[in-house]
């Protein structure tokens, strides 16, 4: 697939975020809501950090593109993750009816994007977006893969 600069971009400061998060001893994720070419919303997880097990880093960055829009819904919106988003992130961007996702790394574990599982095809969500893997996949991999191997 060819990527546009402006999808580069966005991924480079979700990789930014994402290395922010490894610093913390969060797990190396990174997100971000662009609609526009406006950033609405940022994010990386901080599960450990906010004692929250749905504080990742798509849920936070929908989070505040919502408070930055003044609304639950985020049409037309693209979120830029370094990861496959699991299922927990997948079902929010569906709820938060975004148009595009766009993600670096696949995650054989637990990626709903179609690795582990493929909710976008599932009936039991009732809002499809685009979704397009891969996008600096060897960075955000490196990432997740440096983290890991730090702790074992």
């Amino acid at each position: 697939m060819s990527w546009a600069s402006e999808d580069v971009e966005a991924m480079r400061t979700a990789l930014a975020l994402a290395a922010e998060a490894a610093r913390d001893g969060e797990v190396p994720v990174g997100a971000v809501v662009v609609r526009g070419g406006d950033v609405l919303g940022r994010g990386r997880n901080r599960s450990v950090a906010d004692h929250d097990p749905s504080a990742h880093a798509e849920i936070v960055a929908l989070r505040e593109a919502a408070t930055a829009v003044g609304n639950h819904r985020l049409p037309q919106a693209t979120v830029y993750v370094t990861l496959e988003p699991c299922p927990m992130c997948f079902a929010a961007m569906a709820q938060a009816r975004v148009g595009r996702v766009v993600f670096g790394a696949y995650d054989d574990k637990a990626g709903a994007a179609g690795s582990a599982i493929d909710l976008g095809e599932s009936r039991a969500l009732n809002h499809r977006f685009e979704i397009n893997g891969g996008l600096l996949a060897d960075e955000a991999g490196e990432l997740l893969e440096r983290f890991f191997e730090e702790r074992r």
